[in-house]
């Protein structure tokens, strides 16, 4: 017998061993002869039959199942072999079904799938192990759709259309009858909402609900990656009436149930292009020698009242989205812009957290409630650094965000600096006490007034964002220990410890440029890491380590169960700075504010509910943001086709190597099948490829020569041309 029909013969008796466990499982209290259970599995051939009763013989011997009557078989403890998972497709169509309790993801080929998609939830049923073998199953019932309306281009036929869905993970076109197309033509891009898939047709039927615009087209392409993450970008006409109608006016009698502090000493530092101010920094020394600093927070429980069509809005949206070209608000204007925006020489609703510090910044005293404030000056990051790079109280006209250059009163030069010093204090304390500092390059793009990329730039942290980031930690983590200490429900931000087994595979790859981690105990690692994040500035590994760092690391998430932010390095710490882009802040001021006037706990599990809702939220609208640098990245490299760029490897699969251009940090990738001078192969334990035959080693974190090869801006696809390798 051939090789090739022993694999066959073996093929059909494992395809027949997966029938019989599926029927004997999924009824798991009945027995079956193997005429019913070949009736089931639609076996009607007498070799087929015959192998089906040899193979019920061998594994009732094996006791993988039992004869319950001459003849009759039944599963043991079948139950067990069931399960509900959440689908992870990948591109070639397979998945990997991800279940909880379960430490191997479990493997589930196209022809299994049973019409899932990606991240629905699905019943799954896992085929026993085989020696030596990942582990296998098939999914028996779609329980819950993760979405149904999809982004895709509109392939017009006679009668009726297909669209084809722009998501690579999406297996399937739609098919659209023809009174559902709508206002569609030919080569639209749309939002599609899938109906139904009938179980004799091969695609699903769906309707098309949003003409969004041509491929390529500017504001297309960003509202489709709004649209495919289920994002909206305008708000409902009713919410935006409901919002203008609100009384913003600042009253009396509210002032008199706050703590005034407008005459203190108090402004904002934003960046040079923000619309809105939702955090202000008051400043007063004290007779005793010490400091009085303010951590002012915009009011915006005030106005977004719980159970209003304006509160449900801000809930479903949880988050404002950062686009490369545009902020969509989880708040209307009115909100957002105008009444929450700290704006100088207006009074305002805030929240705050008011600490008395001495000198080495330790804490003497702290208060928290409502307040009104008059900010007295708005400053840009640059020009607050000017400050406290030089002690100069003029501002040149180059960094001004006003008209010409602009002399700073002195007491707020004074209080500048020693916010400043602070600031440094406190931070100290925090890396010494095992916070790790990830200060990871973000790019930002130069856009012309149609929106076309017209230079990279990257943002720096300065003194002056970490002086504003340190006081924000500092009111976060208080907050957050006040209530935390008092056994009372709360939203909690919190940061796991990372995954050891993530944390060695990294030590693995920073131990190819000389550097290593110290695994004795949680504050060598940290300490390690910080060691690790400080070295590599300014090579060329930075960015590769910065990213594969982060991504040893748990994700952060929204929780009334506290472990603590291990990134921090704080015991207690919630989100209480932001509640003009940020839900969970919201919940955080009314449950500070619901505590501070005594009322009973609340009931944990709806806002547990919330905290995972945000959590979601967060998560889908930052790839939303990653995908738009990702769209403006391609868009500058179109005008860029003829030239050269040496890039950094920064990414190894079995497909091709992704590599990044040192000058701009735009990504993209080579194609193994497009590298000609040899066969190359995927090394999973080098992350290399190498060629078979000149044993060519391409490897991460290797610098490389590249030119653009073609840009789709619709898929979001940017491919290079390998032009040579940088000897190092």
């Amino acid at each position: 017998m051939s090789k090739r029909k022993r694999k066959s013969n073996n093929q059909r008796v494992n395809e027949i061993t997966k029938g019989i466990f599926t029927v004997l499982e999924k009824e798991s209290n009945e027995s079956f002869n193997y005429k019913q259970i070949a009736a089931k599995l639609r076996i009607d051939t007498p070799q087929d039959r015959n192998k089906l009763v040899k193979r019920l013989v061998q594994l009732k011997e094996k006791r993988r199942i039992v004869e319950t009557s001459p003849g009759k078989y039944k599963a043991i403890a079948a139950s067990k072999s069931y399960h509900t998972g959440t689908v992870d497709l990948t591109g070639k169509g397979n998945a990997y079904i991800i279940v909880e309790g379960i430490d191997d993801d479990v493997f589930v080929p196209f022809n299994k799938l049973k019409k899932a998609f990606h991240k629905d939830t699905v019943e799954i049923y896992i085929f026993p192990r085989r020696k030596g073998k990942k582990l296998e199953g098939e999914i028996t019932k779609v329980l819950e759709r993760n979405k149904t309306e999809f982004v895709g281009i509109v392939d017009m036929q006679k009668s009726y259309a297909f669209v084809r869905p722009t998501d690579f993970r999406m297996y399937t076109d739609i098919f659209i009858p023809k009174e559902k197309i709508g206002k569609a033509t030919d080569g639209d891009k749309v939002i599609v909402s899938i109906n139904e898939w009938p179980d004799n047709a091969d695609s699903p039927f769906g309707e098309i609900t949003e003409v969004l615009g041509k491929p390529g087209d500017h504001n297309t392409e960003i509202h489709s990656i709004l649209a495919e993450y289920g994002l909206p970008y305008e708000f409902p006409l009713e919410v935006e009436s409901y919002a203008n109608k609100l009384d913003t006016s600042i009253k009396k009698e509210e002032i008199a149930k706050r703590r005034d502090m407008r005459d203190i000493l108090t402004f904002t530092i934003d960046p040079k292009d923000a619309k809105d101010f939702d955090d202000a920094l008051s400043f007063q020394k004290l007779e005793n020698g010490n400091y009085e600093i303010g951590v002012h927070i915009a009011d915006v429980s005030h106005y977004l009242k719980e159970g209003t069509i304006l509160d449900d809005e801000a809930y479903e949206r949880a988050t404002s989205v950062y686009l490369v070209d545009r902020v969509v608000p989880m708040l209307p204007e009115v909100l957002s812009n105008n009444a929450c925006s700290l704006r100088p020489n207006e009074e305002k609703y805030t929240f705050s957290a008011i600490f008395e510090l001495d000198k080495n910044a330790v804490l003497k005293n702290q208060w928290f409630g409502r307040t009104v404030i008059d900010s007295n000056e708005r400053f840009a990051y640059e020009e607050a650094q000017h400050i406290i790079e030089t002690g100069d109280a003029k501002i040149p006209e180059e960094i001004s965000i006003r008209e010409g250059s602009y002399t700073v009163d002195n007491t707020i030069v004074e209080a500048t600096l020693t916010l400043d010093k602070l600031a440094k204090i406190l931070r100290a304390k925090r890396m010494k006490e095992g916070a790790i500092s990830f200060d990871k390059i973000e790019v930002r793009f130069n856009l012309n007034e149609n929106n076309e990329p017209q230079g990279v730039y990257f943002k720096e942290s300065k003194d002056a964002n970490k002086l504003i980031e340190e006081f924000m930690l500092l009111a976060n983590r208080k907050v957050a220990e006040f209530i935390g200490k008092q056994k009372k429900p709360f939203v909690y931000r919190v940061h796991d410890e990372p995954n050891e087994e993530k944390l060695i595979a990294l030590n693995g790859i920073v131990s190819r440029f000389g550097h290593k981690l110290n695994f004795n105990s949680k504050q060598t690692i940290s300490d390690s890491l910080n060691k690790l994040l400080s070295d590599v500035k300014g090579k060329k590994e930075q960015n590769l380590v910065d990213t594969l760092a982060i991504r040893s690391m748990s994700k952060a998430i929204y929780t009334l169960e506290n472990v603590g932010h291990y990134g921090l390095a704080f015991e207690y710490y919630t989100h209480f700075t932001s509640p003009i882009r940020r839900y969970p802040d919201v919940m955080v001021h009314r449950l500070l504010q619901h505590y501070l006037d005594e009322g009973k706990a609340v009931k944990e599990d709806i806002y547990e509910e919330k905290c995972k809702h945000s959590s979601s939220m967060e998560a889908l609208a930052a790839q939303a943001e990653r995908d738009s640098i990702k769209y403006m990245q391609i868009k500058f490299m179109e005008d860029h086709k003829d030239e050269e760029f040496v890039g950094v490897i920064s990414g190894v699969t079995e497909w091709g190597i992704y590599v990044e251009i040192e000058e701009n940090k735009c990504e993209g990738m080579v194609r193994i099948r497009d590298i000609k001078d040899d066969y190359y192969t995927f090394d999973e334990k080098q992350y290399a490829i190498i060629g078979e035959k000149s044993k060519n080693i391409y490897q991460l974190g290797d610098k490389v020569i590249v030119m653009v090869k073609s840009t789709d801006l619709t898929k979001r696809h940017l491919d290079f041309s390998l032009l040579n390798k940088v000897q190092q």
